[in-house]
């Protein structure tokens, strides 16, 4: 899509697994070009399949260098045969996968500052790098150097809070210590090492771009109190690694003017400001203007969850990063890597490869799937730890197979329950004002957004979706003045966090879905454990809601919604029992895998009977929940 430019503008530049993609708006926020080269299908000669190679061992994940600079090469060549108007460019800035890292080979920064106008990027830097395939987010080889680095710093837990988290091994400080051990050639002939974001934003500034704190917290490497770089973390690495690295920067600096080969070889005015690139997820989440009790899912190659915080929780699991907007401030996030690579493989298997026949599934299976629940990790999942498909029947047994269209279900169902779950361990709650903002490929899908079983009826309003690629007009605009616009005002991250007149206003993308949450009666005095120091607490009792009408009967909660106007078939209230008490896990269950790992860390068992009862349910009937040794036996139904 593209129309000649006469107005001025940012570019707002995407380095994903899959593709580089490119915006253009204007100073009203409008987005008038965008495109993109997508690497599997526009550079077939790479080989990539997702974007990335997966090694033999099923764990080492690598993407070549060069793609990504050619992929630039490609799009900008585009952008030129299509009329833009690259002298009304004011700034760019953008955002790249996070934790991959690229290693610029010695005598690297001479040939950036000296690119000749005549000839394409890709074919000036082939010598450039010492590691031509690098390691991306994808990667989980290096278990060894992770345990590694816990060790010299005093474990897990001092790990997490000097750096926001424990070591993960798609980490870039893991990635660089796996490449030191089993390469050192390639690692002392290494003068830099850039992150993507960094590493893009270089290609631009024709010099070696600083590591942003939002980007850096994600290497186990930075020290996220005191923004530098941890020195027992780097010695733990690799030899002279904070050098290797340069100091990092806040994530809202100007980095520098555009290099001259862009205003030679495409018309850049020479004014044209570079700002910091950061990761995707900062990116996300400064471009979703999260508040208090919101809760941002990034729908993408890999799913990831965010929140804003004020005051950081480093904790074993999720991470905490410096935030992108406001470097006093810090942001939560989980990462799934099994998201939209995922959705694919099984749309291919179970759908014809048709996203249209996908959501038609979606339409016709009942939310809760009839009691079928599944949780689907093909690569190596980060949270929990896990790897392949585990699928299990209403009579809570593993088997081997879903039909189609409840194996669909099955996996969106799993994959925002895991979610749910694992967000209320870092101390996520909805809140009755909660919004859920939704972006990335699949939030275009209302009918996924629509099988969430996030939101709860009385607490959760609406799923939003905020307008495409608002995090791109968010980076390209931040910490910059434009004074040639009619009214000039200050663009800047934190201003269009707080609500300032030009955000693109989010839409309703969908309404919790009133079966979303159903009624859960008390289990029979036969069934409940029998521990005397942890009695199940019974409704009536003191200290215990009471469950509405009848002594089973689910008590009422209204649907809060903040458009103040109901969603589709929002006709009553919705049910929804609540069991305040501690419910300790006990005995056993045959359920294993992933609801063990999502659930051993959960302190009682209301907070789970919530969380769950969004998608266990079968017909008009309630469908309980019991734990039992962070595992859950689905095996019996109860009538009001």
């Amino acid at each position: 899509m593209a129309e000649p430019a006469a107005r001025l503008c940012c570019l707002g530049w995407d380095f994903s697994t899959q593709q580089v993609k490119v915006v253009a708006v204007d100073a009203a926020m409008n987005v008038f070009y965008e495109d993109s080269v997508h690497f599997d299908r526009d550079l077939p000669e790479f080989g990539t399949q997702g974007g990335v190679h997966v090694h033999q061992d099923g764990l080492t994940v690598t993407s070549p260098v060069l793609m990504w600079v050619q992929a630039l090469d490609i799009l900008l060549e585009k952008m030129r045969a299509s009329g833009f108007d690259f002298s009304r460019v004011l700034a760019l800035s953008g955002a790249g996968q996070q934790h991959g890292s690229i290693y610029w080979k010695a005598g690297a920064s001479r040939v950036l500052t000296s690119l000749s106008p005549d000839l394409p990027l890709h074919e000036q830097l082939q010598a450039c790098f010492s590691i031509h395939d690098c390691p991306v987010w994808m990667d989980s080889s290096t278990t060894a150097q992770c345990r590694q680095l816990e060790a010299a710093v005093g474990g897990a837990q001092a790990l997490s809070c000097l750096t926001g988290s424990r070591a993960y091994e798609r980490f870039t400080g893991n990635q660089i210590a796996k490449i030191y051990q089993q390469n050192p050639e390639a690692y002392s002939h290494t003068e830099r090492i850039s992150l993507v974001s960094s590493f893009a934003a270089s290609l631009f500034l024709g010099s070696y771009c600083p590591i942003d704190y939002s980007d850096g917290s994600g290497m186990n490497l930075l020290q996220i109190q005191d923004k530098v770089w941890a020195q027992a973390c780097l010695g733990a690495c690799a030899p002279h690694l904070e050098e290797k690295l340069g100091p990092p920067v806040p994530s809202c600096s100007v980095v520098g003017p555009v290099s001259s080969y862009y205003v030679q070889r495409y018309g850049f005015p020479s004014g044209c400001k570079v700002v910091a690139f950061t990761g995707d997820n900062p990116a996300s989440l400064a471009g979703m203007r999260l508040e208090e009790g919101d809760i941002a899912i990034s729908l993408g190659t890999s799913d990831t969850l965010f929140l804003w915080l004020q005051e950081p929780t480093p904790a074993l699991e999720g991470h905490i990063f410096c935030s992108p907007v406001d470097p006093r401030h810090y942001m939560a996030l989980l990462c799934f890597k099994n998201g939209s690579l995922m959705r694919e493989k099984i749309r291919d298997e179970s759908a014809s490869g048709s996203w249209s026949e996908f959501s038609k599934a979606l339409r016709s299976t009942e939310m809760g799937n009839g009691g079928n629940l599944g949780f689907y990790f093909d690569v190596k999942e980060i949270t929990p730890e896990m790897i392949g498909r585990h699928r299990f029947s209403p009579e809570n047994r593993e088997v081997p197979a879903f039909p189609a269209d409840v194996e669909i279900r099955a996996l969106i169902e799993g994959q925002f329950l895991a979610k749910r779950i694992h967000a209320e361990g870092l101390g996520y709650r909805v809140l009755p004002k909660t919004k859920i903002l939704a972006t990335g490929g699949a939030s275009h899908n209302g009918d996924i957004l629509q099988s969430e079983p996030l939101s709860s009826p009385g607490a959760c309003g609406c799923v939003w979706r905020p307008g495409i690629c608002h995090r791109h007009r968010q980076l390209s605009l931040r910490g910059l003045r434009l004074p040639s616009f009619p009214r000039p005002r200050s663009w800047d991250r934190r201003a269009l966090l707080g609500g300032c007149e030009v955000r693109p206003k989010p839409q309703i993308s969908c309404y919790p879905e009133p079966r979303s949450c159903s009624g859960l009666c008390c289990p029979p005095a036969k069934v409940r454990p029998a521990r005397a120091e942890n009695p199940v607490p019974v409704p009536g009792a003191p200290g215990v809601s009471p469950a509405g009408p009848g002594a089973c009967g689910p008590c009422r909660l209204p649907l809060a919604d903040p458009t103040g106007r109901r969603g589709p078939g929002q006709q009553g209230p919705s049910s929804l029992f609540w069991v305040p008490g501690p419910w300790p896990l006990m005995c056993s269950s045959p359920v294993r895998g992933h609801l063990e790992a999502c659930l051993a860390h959960l302190p009682n068992i209301s907070r789970l009977l919530v969380s769950l009862c969004a998608v266990l349910r079968a017909g008009e009937h309630p469908f309980p929940v019991f734990i039992s040794g962070g595992r859950i036996t689905r095996s019996l139904r109860y009538l009001q």
